[in-house]
């Protein structure tokens, strides 16, 4: 079976090299798209409770905010207008990501992720300087582009920069970035909804430019992954120096023969995502659709995006609600993913999964359960019922930083052959941002219609889909990159789709 695959190699199996400053510097770099990210999530649900942003742009929402006494107290932010400026930048990251995908196969993960900064630049300025509906979601929608390609390119580079024993602390280093942003997104909100005049949303949508700056100039100076550049040279002996500085030893020619095997199976195939769709590849290609899916179905984004939203829900002010909003997808959420990176190698994937998996569902029965027994549609709850609901919102969020999070994104950057590498991290991201706008789009509908029950609806997800990693998936840790078709050769039931263990020299 799946769980008893041992998170162990060979020594053959691992390559000569140390962690290089080039390396970290070089990734570091990169995982400023995930801060990004990250403050997109976060800044959008801030924005969104703020008054004089709604009195602006939404003002149906804020009359039926603050007059309405009859409406629900689920329903009173049930407006598609408002949900479209959330969801909107996905939408446009679906389609940026089959762009972004040829644009990263063509010429590499560095021109992909300079591309990304240069149109989160472009649409923060269009977002912070909106007088008008259309100017605000089309500033959404350059960040959704930039988005796109950020998400294709960021996760390959710092899989690839990485040794295999360092893989998934270096990968989940993208996923800590996008938490430091929802926490800078929160703390800022925070401190720009008291600034006297109503211009504090402006702040909030543009200070991002801060990130997408260091991002931008820092592409310039970014090195390609020797996986990209021997992909697009025949150079080998260039490869290899370039192997050499970022490894910071000698002796790189295992890896390097390693890249070059990789590298001439890619450069036959023509059509990337016909051959993705492949019998061998079925359980790569499943893993690219399920992994950001069930990321989205956990029920995360109800607490990234409208986490203020959710708490104004239950009765606490604007400012008490943004400062919940920190606590909570914020501080936890940042801390939670720290630990994972500094876990995710020695523990394994699989076991990260099944304990976040645990504590999510257990999260959400107990939120739904409160909310269930102590908030009705009319009135608010009691604080101490609200205080503790932020408690057990704060265990949520912590278990998915733990796990879904960081390595929704982790195991697909890991799993896909160079061949279809590209093509492959496409389809997750195409996945994840489908996903991401339609449980945007729909959340606060929902929230009007399922009321409390909307946490059973996600908890009952979190359970098919930690059943789903114990049953489907492999463990990968420590697995060289080029070398991660044997696990599903060795997988209890992917075997049947990849055919029988076979030695590297057949």
């Amino acid at each position: 079976m799946a769980a008893e695959l041992a998170i162990t190699t060979s020594e053959d199996e691992h390559y000569n090299g140390k962690i290089t400053l080039l390396v970290v510097t070089s990734c570091m770099v990169a995982a400023t798209g995930g801060i990004i990210y990250g403050y997109d999530i976060g800044i959008s649900g801030g924005v969104t409770s703020m008054e004089p942003f709604l009195k602006k742009f939404f003002p149906e929402v804020y009359t039926k905010m603050k007059e309405d006494t009859k409406t629900s107290n689920y329903c009173k932010f049930d407006s598609q207008l408002l949900t479209t400026f959330t969801s909107s930048l996905y939408i446009a990251g679906v389609v940026a990501s089959f762009f972004a995908s040829s644009v990263t196969r063509a010429f590499g993960r560095k021109p992909s992720i300079l591309v990304a900064g240069a149109l989160f630049l472009s649409g923060l300025a269009l977002g912070g300087a909106a007088t008008n509906i259309v100017m605000l979601i089309s500033g959404r929608i350059l960040l959704g582009v930039g988005v796109g390609f950020a998400n294709q390119s960021v996760p390959l580079y710092l899989s690839e920069m990485a040794l295999p024993r360092h893989r998934g602390a270096f990968n989940i280093g993208f996923q800590l970035c996008v938490g430091i942003g929802v926490l800078s997104a929160n703390l800022i909100n925070f401190g720009t909804e008291k600034i006297t005049g109503g211009s504090g949303w402006r702040i909030s949508l543009s200070l991002a430019a801060v990130p997408a700056s260091i991002l931008t100039l820092g592409a310039l100076f970014l090195p390609e992954t020797p996986n990209s550049f021997i992909q697009s040279t025949n150079d080998h002996q260039i490869a290899k120096s370039m192997l050499q500085r970022t490894r910071g030893c000698e002796d790189v020619q295992a890896e390097l023969d390693d890249l070059i095997k990789a590298s001439d199976n890619s450069k036959t195939i023509k059509y990337p995502f016909k051959k993705l769709m492949q019998r061998k590849y079925r359980p790569q290609l499943v893993m690219a659709i399920a992994m950001p899916f069930f990321t989205q179905v956990t029920g995360i984004n109800v607490f990234s995006f409208y986490a203020p939203i959710l708490f104004r829900t239950l009765g606490l002010s604007e400012s008490m609600s943004l400062l919940s909003a920190v606590m909570s997808t914020g501080a936890a959420g940042t801390s939670a993913t720290f630990i994972s990176m500094l876990m995710v190698d020695k523990l394994g994937r699989r076991a990260l999964f099944a304990i976040g998996g645990i504590q999510m569902f257990v999260s959400q029965v107990i939120v739904g359960s409160i909310m269930a027994a102590e908030l009705g549609d009319i009135g608010g709850m009691n604080k101490g019922y609200a205080y503790l609901v932020l408690i057990f919102v704060c265990v949520y969020v912590a278990a998915f930083a733990w796990s879904w999070g960081p390595l929704g994104w982790l195991i697909p950057s890991e799993i896909f052959p160079l061949e279809i590498r590209s093509a492959g991290q496409s389809v997750t991201v195409a996945v994840n941002f489908v996903s991401t706008f339609v449980i945007a789009q729909s959340f606060l509908s929902m929230l009007c219609h399922f009321k409390s029950g909307i946490f059973f609806f996600f908890g009952g997800w979190v359970m098919v889909m930690t059943g789903f990693v114990y049953l489907l998936l492999p463990e990968t840790a420590n697995i060289p990159i080029e070398k991660m078709d044997r696990v599903w050769r060795e997988h209890w039931f992917w075997n049947r789709y990849v055919g029988q263990v076979r030695e590297d020299s057949n």
